[in-house]
């Protein structure tokens, strides 16, 4: 059993449609955040950051100038520290369930959210995130935890991901008191 679920994938796989589905599916109290993309007619512009209780901004956009900068996108870590990196901070103290979507390239620019993922990683609640499957020092680390089962999600392998996440993630809840 492990303690922490790590989805990841090629882009447009359904990472997050997978974690956000496993979210509402999953008992106890949850904090987090997730991201989604900002679409204007059929371009991708940016994305949006939310956390778990609905507080969201723009990560990243097109319009922004950064640094950092991601492809085309300036990153506003302003934002998504006081967003998505607090949301996860305050999971650690709060919740039952952590929940990051997601731990990728524009996330980990943030000193901030490296050091809180750290926390997550020492800590004993359980986590459920999805992170990018390209190498990345911080990403690779996380991946490589003891307490890590990394999940390569396709479309034909989403039902059974989803399976053994339920399975495994219900068990840690049921002993949620023990924190």
């Amino acid at each position: 059993m492990a303690r922490i679920h790590l989805i990841t994938g090629p882009p447009g796989v359904g990472k997050t449609s997978l974690l956000l589905s496993l979210v509402k599916a999953l008992p106890g109290k949850k904090g987090g955040f997730h991201t989604r993309e900002i679409r204007e007619g059929t371009h991708r512009v940016g994305f949006q950051v939310t956390d778990l209780a609905g507080a969201e901004g723009i990560l990243a956009h097109v319009k922004f100038t950064g640094p950092p900068r991601v492809g085309r996108y300036g990153v506003d870590l302003k934002t998504f520290d006081a967003i998505g990196a607090q949301a996860v901070m305050r999971a650690l103290r709060e919740a039952d369930l952590i929940v990051i979507d997601e731990i990728g390239t524009m996330e980990l620019y943030s000193p901030r959210f490296q050091t809180i993922l750290f926390k997550v990683l020492e800590g004993p609640r359980p986590c459920l995130a999805t992170i990018l499957e390209r190498a990345h020092p911080v990403a690779d680390r996380i991946k490589a935890d003891r307490e890590a089962r990394l999940h390569r999600l396709t479309r034909a392998n989403a039902q059974e991901i989803a399976d053994v996440i339920t399975t495994d993630l219900c068990r840690a809840l049921a002993n949620v008191d023990s924190y």
